[in-house]
Parts: structure tokens; sequence; C-alpha cells
């Protein structure tokens, strides 16, 4: 393990960053809308749970299937990398899919029928009402896509995706330890930055309302220590 060169650690930090950014944009590209969809509108929940039980198949094997189907049909290096994106993608989907529909799901209906008693439409209910209500979930399911994109980028290091796998895969190979530690001690730092970032931003983002930061906040202007009347002030002393 290096500083330096193509196979340093800052070039296969940026190349695990960048595979998982990209990633995680594509699968969000899809299941989000897609997500807003079926919770807006209720149809098409089946879609969910299909989404779901890709969960279920086995990471390797189908990163192994879609590279020996699709990459002879790709030139170039994007033979190995265009399947694997690929992979990545079909497995980000499913949690950020669940969070946005949860999310839409568990609006209080009450909510909806304020919003369309003065006067919303439908869309108008979806982005101004819903979606807000919904960005906890929505940005939970990013969350954990992300999060999930990093482990398994490590495992698409053996079809040639480069990133921090490299480490894990080529010290294992010479049996040097300390290489494969080192590179898994880096992804799992990725995992906690980027989970930390993700956090920050839905912090943001969230409405404190929806958070409970502002019934915290008036609890403790409750506990304040208030200020006494001057001692010279008159006593209202009627009944």
């Amino acid at each position: 393990m290096t500083w330096s060169g193509p196979g340093g650690v800052p070039t296969r930090l940026l190349e695990h960053l960048w595979y998982t950014v990209v990633t995680v944009v594509i699968a969000a590209a899809i299941a989000v809308p897609l997500g807003l969809w079926v919770g807006h509108t209720g149809r098409a929940r089946w879609l969910v749970s299909v989404a779901n039980s890709l969960r279920a198949v086995p990471t390797l094997g189908l990163l192994f299937a879609v590279s020996l189907v699709v990459g002879p049909y790709i030139p170039g290096d994007l033979a190995f990398t265009a399947p694997s994106i690929a992979v990545l993608v079909l497995l980000a989907i499913p949690p950020i899919l669940a969070g946005t529909y949860a999310g839409i799901d568990a609006v209080d209906p009450s909510a909806r029928d304020a919003a369309k008693g003065v006067g919303m439409r439908g869309r108008q209910v979806l982005w101004q009402v819903e979606l807000p209500n919904a960005l906890p979930l929505l940005l939970s399911g990013v969350k954990s896509a992300m999060l999930q994109v990093v482990a398994t980028a490590t495992i698409a290091a053996y079809l040639g995706l480069g990133g921090l796998g490299r480490y894990l895969i080529d010290g294992l190979a010479v049996s040097d330890i300390g290489e494969a530690a080192g590179g898994a001690l880096l992804v799992g730092l990725l995992a906690i930055v980027l989970e930390g970032v993700l956090s920050l931003l839905q912090r943001r983002v969230v409405s404190p309302g929806l958070t409970g930061r502002t019934a915290r906040g008036s609890q403790d202007g409750d506990d304040a220590p208030q200020a006494e009347a001057p001692a010279d002030a008159p006593v209202d002393v009627r009944g």
C-alpha cells in the first residue's frame, strides 16, 4: 500500500468514492420518482416488494453473471466497469425505493386533506406536503443504499472495478495481512465519513418540526430562569 501512483491510497479512495456517488445518483434517479409515484397514487405497490426481493440475490454471483453475459459486448475497460456499476445500481435501488415509498405512505392523511381543502391539486400536494414530510425516510433509504454500495464496491474489485477493494484482494493474494487490513480500515472510514455527511445533509434539509428539534428547544426555553419583577413594582391585590 502506497500513497502515490495509480495504485496509491488517494487514487484508490477517489475511485471508490466516484463509483459510489455515480451508482447512488443513478439509483436515486430511478427509485425516487418511482417511489413518489407509487406512494402518491397507491398503484403498483408490488414494485416495492419485487425490488426488495433483489436484496436476497447473492452479490458476487450476480456480478459474475452480468459480467459474463454483458461484458463481451462492451469494448475496452468498460467491459469490467459498466456491468459492475449496473449491478451496484440494482442493489442500491431497493432501499431508496422502499424509503421513498414508506415516507410518502406514512404522511398523515389529515395533512393531505388540509392541503386539498385549501385548493391544492395532486401534484402540489405531492411536492409541497408529501415530499417534505417524507424526507426523513427518503434520506434514510439513500443513506442505507450509500453504505451498501461502499461495501459492495469492495467485492466488485474482483472484476477489475478498482477502488479500495484492490487492497483487500491483492493483500490476501500475497498473504499481506497488513495491506488487506489497511484496505478494510479505509473502507470502514469512508463509510463512516459518508454517513456523517448524509446525516448533516438530512439535518439541514429536513424540517425541524419533523425531527423534534423544535420541541426540544421549547423545553429548554421553559427551563430557563424567569426574570424577577423589581422590588418596588406595584402589586395588584385585586380579587
